[in-house]
């Protein structure tokens, strides 16, 4: 390499300088290739894999921003898919359960309700575990393509819900969006893994929590998509108020309306279904589930573009360890049962609350007064009402709280954030809760906006993006898609009790003000006290879940120890 020096400055010597900056820029390059490879070599010492080694300390390279953009994008299509259907709840009980001389327009009924918004919450629910039970059994990529496309066909076939009447309808939309949601599932685990075990262990808490934040965008472009399109239904078929008329405020046209944005859910889905189809199966799979080392190395050779050296003999000595430990095991019992514990129970209570809040945050801002009551409005023009209210708490509280995370993960760690998500949730939550008939009044309003969003933003600078981030990376390789699919569903339990627990919660204490089929709830002031009960709830559960910063997947999930043991008694 030629000799690096600072340049003669003249006006003849800009040449020079140029070759000064490419000696300079060769010199880094080739400095970290040597730090790499002796990281590499040192991080050998401890009888861990080389293939993982490698990969433990990659420079943040380009193969790294194509994994979170296709394992993102599925997840922007989860949460479009998933919160969607709040934006044409209120239009489909106009359409089909319009009921003659009622002063309010027609809305589901409560069971009818609860299945629409709840069904693809089921769903997500059984995906989760059954397909992370199967992404370590046959291989994150065989089964990552299924889920995208269950996705796409589903997303689509729910627009096209059969028939016209509201039973019909309703049942088919029921079904297809369970589906939906069956593939959404199986999204959780397997994008969460394979983004693990593809990054290097100083970012990947922000390389994972990248791919969840690309739910942010999801939320934001239905509320955009939202307001797009029945901005130009409105300009194009005119209706006036249900309190004008209100048979002509719903017109026919509307009924494509709430098709469409659920059809176009699959769009982003399709987007990357052939770079999914092309991504190799993860190293940690090849080599310490499905125990092929040379697979390993050469895949990850080719995606690192360095030699690796497989370690056949290594693996086989691994195989035959008589420690090798399942689910239901002592072993598993004592190592990370605790943990298991931990991630599920933040996850569920961390969902009862985020649920709560994104599927019926229209209830609440209706019950404030932020949102003008449904009769001074056609269809069409609630729905823009509803996806302006969604799109505004995204763009100012859900997507920042996301990056956040993604900027700060990797700095303060994983348990730091998710105890602060928790605790402004709490304190936010009460501070909503307890002067409540405050808020309510006209001048008061926007405060309350104001405040209720930054519980949004705690929860996704917080608990919403770290229960994803953590089961993925202190459980062991053969057990971690399981783990991670488990602690998800008990999430999705949450969302569950949410979705179906909060419509009756939140319902007016006077049986005359509750909406048209539910009984008296418990008013929003105390489901709101209830929901920051839970949230303190989640920040003592936190306490149960270890910090996995700074540390490699082998040594969180104790396979280095494993490994240690077998390699030194041979």
């Amino acid at each position: 390499m030629d000799q690096i020096g600072p340049p003669t400055w003249g006006l003849s010597s800009i040449q020079e300088s140029f070759s000064f900056l490419n000696n300079l820029f060769d010199a880094l390059r080739d400095y970290y290739k040597i730090g790499e490879a002796a990281e590499i070599e040192n991080m050998s010492g401890d009888n861990n894999l080389k293939v993982l080694n490698a990969l433990d300390v990659a420079k943040t390279q380009w193969y790294h921003f194509t994994a979170i953009i296709v394992a993102g994008m599925g997840f922007f299509t989860d949460a479009y898919d998933l919160f969607c259907i709040s934006l044409v709840t209120k239009m489909l009980g106009r359409i089909y359960y319009h009921v003659d001389g009622s002063p309010k327009p027609g809305s589901l009924p409560p069971n009818v309700a609860a299945a629409v918004n709840g069904v693809a919450l089921v769903g997500t629910l059984a995906g989760q575990l059954f397909f992370g039970w199967l992404g370590d059994k046959l291989g994150r990529k065989k089964v990552y393509g299924v889920t995208l496309m269950l996705m796409c066909v589903c997303s689509i076939a729910s627009g096209l819900s059969f028939g016209h009447e509201p039973k019909t309808v309703m049942a088919t939309l029921c079904f297809f969006r369970f589906w939906l949601g069956f593939g959404i599932g199986g999204d959780y685990p397997l994008s969460a893994t394979i983004m693990s075990e593809y990054a290097n262990k100083k970012t990947r808490g922000a390389f994972i929590a990248a791919v969840f934040a690309m739910q942010g965008f999801g939320i934001l472009a239905g509320g955009i998509f939202g307001m797009i399109l029945s901005s130009a239904f409105e300009a194009k078929f005119k209706a006036p108020a249900y309190e004008v008329d209100p048979i002509g405020s719903t017109a026919p046209q509307a009924d494509y309306v709430w098709r469409i944005i659920l059809m176009a859910g699959a769009l982003p889905a399709m987007m990357t279904f052939y770079s999914r189809s092309k991504m190799p199966e993860t190293a940690r799979y090849t080599a310490l589930v499905a125990k092929n080392a040379k697979q390993a190395a050469a895949d990850m050779s080719k995606v690192l573009n360095m030699d690796i050296e497989a370690e056949q003999q290594k693996v086989e000595q691994i195989e035959k360890k008589k420690g090798s430990y399942g689910l239901f095991s002592k072993e598993f019992l004592k190592r990370h049962g605790w943990h298991l514990l931990g991630t599920s129970l933040t996850w569920l209570l961390l969902d009862i609350a985020f649920y709560s809040q994104n599927l019926f945050q229209k209830d609440i801002f209706t019950a404030i007064g932020w949102i003008p009551p449904a009769k001074t409005m056609n269809a069409i023009q609630e729905v823009f009402t509803i996806a302006r209210a969604q799109t505004l708490i995204a763009l100012c509280s859900t997507v920042p709280g996301y990056w956040f995370t993604v900027a700060l993960i990797d700095v303060i760690g994983r348990f730091a954030i998710q105890l602060i998500g928790f605790f402004f949730m709490t304190v936010f939550m009460f501070a909503l809760a307890f002067p409540y008939d405050h808020w309510i009044k006209p001048d008061n309003r926007i405060g309350f906006v104001v405040m209720y969003s930054l519980t949004f933003f705690f929860a996704n600078f917080g608990p919403n993006a770290t229960t994803f981030v953590v089961p993925a990376e202190i459980f062991p390789a053969r057990l971690r898609s399981t783990c991670h699919g488990i602690s998800a569903a008990a999430g999705k339990l949450g969302a569950i009790i949410g979705a179906f627990g909060f419509l009756y919660l939140a319902q007016n204490k006077d049986p005359k003000k509750a909406d048209a089929g539910y009984p008296a709830g418990i008013g929003v002031k105390n489901a709101l006290i209830v929901l920051g009960a839970l949230n303190l709830l989640g920040l003592l559960f936190t306490f149960l879940v270890p910090e996995s910063k700074g540390k490699s997947l082998e040594e969180m999930s104790g396979e280095n120890e494993d490994i240690n043991e077998e390699t030194s008694g041979n």
